[in-house]
């Protein structure tokens, strides 16, 4: 008989430690997480009267699985729809909160006489909360659909996408680059770029693959597909370099919309669970308790910095946002930990020789803390709420449940030239993204393959034919969408001084159609610019006059719109929801 691999001693070895102890907590009523974490210790290298894991590469690798089915099932659970729907308020809650975070970060790590790069990249692992504990957290502790724990996800999502750019900003700073440099303008281009079309086409494209081929699926299929999906998004992501992980909750989001949303939510839970369970026994595997000797004194600093500058200064920034005290003692409260992508802020400090090899250790330490403490931190806010409600005047109180950065909404005319203004400029970014995105698979994909196809300059002109046929619709939309609106007929009767801008509007728009026909023309054909000039205004002209276009755009949009909404109208359609 054949040896069994190591692995499948470990897993084995993992699976029966973690069962046990988790009986144990679920038995003494706390939070499996911290079960996990205990597990964890018990089976590292770190703990000699049992038994450790002799694999440690390969449960690694388990573990990152772990965090993308982890951030899939956020996805599929939370939506960018329900973030959009809250406004501002994510936006200010999460960008207050990093500032805040890193400045304590860089205060502290001054004080205990860290170098500069030490302190700054300290400041950047102190700023992000963990979503992959937090969402376990709450699951736990059943509060995943409470209002409060919505906020919370949608400002740790939030801080996901800022991780991203924060990690460009360390990395200028690390090369003696100005973070200020286009560099940092092109990572927040190239972020909100890949959003808004992986969003659309995934919301366009696959609802409609699941009901065509819905007699075909059953659950066992369902659940490949759908982890299937996950694992393609999650290559794309980092092949384009964002985390596996943040593809990985972008598919959830998009398989969020679809009607079988639920199905899918109960097929992968075993999978996330198994996975997740891995995940946070890796977690525990990296305590050392030689390594919290040493390092005590920081160690317990940066906890204490993390739960109380999270607890004032989080509390804060969800106040600001124009959350209630007790909400935002909550959420504030919820957010006392560090995770994920403070280890991928350290391993990139570490990779860029820049920050000491104490750091990474450190910080692990005081993630595998701050994570055990976070269910007594989520608990200890309505506590801490009402001890403060009774000995603080109510007055004080009335004023911080009054405390925001959100203006009152506008009201006539301003009110409809800024929803004009949103409108058109929503519509026109993502038709440009689409637009962008079409033109690249042509000149990258067809191109090549025309030229070893059909001689020159045949193959150039085809393509362009092609390209701008592929996007006519799309430049039509731009062109057009939104001129017969209420707003602009409106503005446009109310008062003739409204004119002439809201033409500029509609040339502004035209001008981007003909950018778009005239850099395919000039850099698939010979023409001169002022015959490509003629030929691009012309064949904008003839996409605005054609009523065949127009046609498929609006089916185009439409279907869009119905498969974006197919989840509500469904419940709609079953009772569970009132209809719009």
């Amino acid at each position: 008989m054949a040896d069994i691999p190591p692995i499948v001693i470990d897993l084995a070895q993992i699976l029966v430690v973690a069962g046990i102890v988790t009986i144990v907590f679920k038995k003494l009523k706390q939070p499996l997480v911290l079960g996990y974490i205990v597990a964890g210790f018990l089976v590292s290298t770190h703990m000699p009267y049992t038994r450790s894991v002799v694999d440690a590469e390969n449960i690694e690798i388990w573990a990152n699985i772990g965090v993308m089915f982890l951030l899939f099932s956020l996805g599929l659970d939370f939506s960018f729809k329900k973030i959009l729907k809250m406004g501002a308020a994510p936006v200010i809650a999460a960008c207050s909160i990093i500032f805040c975070m890193m400045s304590l970060g860089i205060v502290v790590g001054h004080l205990f006489g860290w170098k500069q790069m030490d302190c700054i990249f300290l400041g950047g692992m102190l700023a992000m909360s963990s979503t992959t504990i937090i969402y376990k957290a709450f699951d736990d502790m059943g509060l995943r659909q409470q209002q409060f724990a919505g906020m919370v996800m949608s400002v740790l999502i939030l801080e996901d996408i800022l991780a991203i750019v924060l990690m460009v900003m360390l990395s200028a700073i690390a090369g003696g680059g100005n973070p200020d440099s286009g560099e940092m303008l092109l990572s927040v281009l190239k972020i909100v770029f890949f959003l808004v079309l992986w969003f659309v086409v995934g919301i366009f494209l696959i609802p409609l693959i699941l009901r065509s081929l819905r007699k075909f699926i059953n659950g066992e299929t369902l659940l490949i597909v759908s982890l299937g999906l996950c694992c393609l998004m999650a290559v794309i992501s980092t092949k384009v370099g964002f985390s596996s992980a943040f593809g990985a909750f972008v598919m959830g989001s998009i398989l969020a919309e679809t009607v079988e949303a639920e199905k899918i939510i109960k097929l992968v839970e075993p999978v996330k669970n198994l996975f997740g369970a891995i995940f946070f026994v890796s977690v525990g595997m990296l305590v050392d308790p030689v390594l919290l000797v040493k390092y005590a004194l920081p160690i317990l600093a940066l906890v204490l910095t993390i739960i109380i500058g999270q607890a004032v200064l989080g509390t804060m920034g969800f106040l600001i946002s124009g959350q209630s005290l007790r909400s935002a003692m909550r959420c504030g409260f919820s957010m006392a930990q560090i995770g994920e992508f403070s280890f991928i802020i350290a391993s990139l400090g570490m990779s860029l020789g820049v920050i000491g090899d104490f750091l990474y250790p450190v910080v692990v330490t005081v993630s595998v803390i701050t994570t055990f403490l976070t269910p007594y931190m989520i608990k200890a806010a309505v506590p801490a709420y009402e001890l403060l409600e009774r000995r603080m005047p109510r007055k004080w109180i009335r004023r911080l449940n009054h405390l925001t950065l959100s203006q009152p909404a506008a009201k006539g005319e301003t009110s409809k030239w800024r929803s004009l203004i949103i409108k058109m400029g929503v519509n026109t970014f993502i038709y440009t993204v689409l637009s962008m995105s079409a033109t690249a698979v042509m000149f990258t994909f067809f191109l090549p393959f025309a030229r070893r196809v059909i001689v020159q300059p045949w193959a150039s002109a085809l393509c362009a034919v092609l390209t701008i046929l592929l996007i006519s619709p799309f430049l039509r939309a731009i062109v057009m969408k939104k001129n017969h609106s209420d707003e602009f007929r409106a503005l446009w009767t109310e008062d003739r001084m409204n004119r002439p801008p809201l033409v500029f509007t509609i040339l502004v728009r035209l001008v981007i159609a003909l950018a778009f026909v005239f850099y395919i023309l000039h850099r698939l054909t010979r023409f001169s610019s002022a015959l490509l000039v003629c030929l691009a205004l012309a064949a904008v002209v003839l996409m605005i006059m054609s009523r065949s276009l127009k046609k498929r755009s609006i089916r185009l949009e439409r279907m869009f719109v119905q498969n974006l909404r197919s989840r509500d109208i469904e419940a709609q359609v079953h009772g569970h929801r009132r209809p719009l």
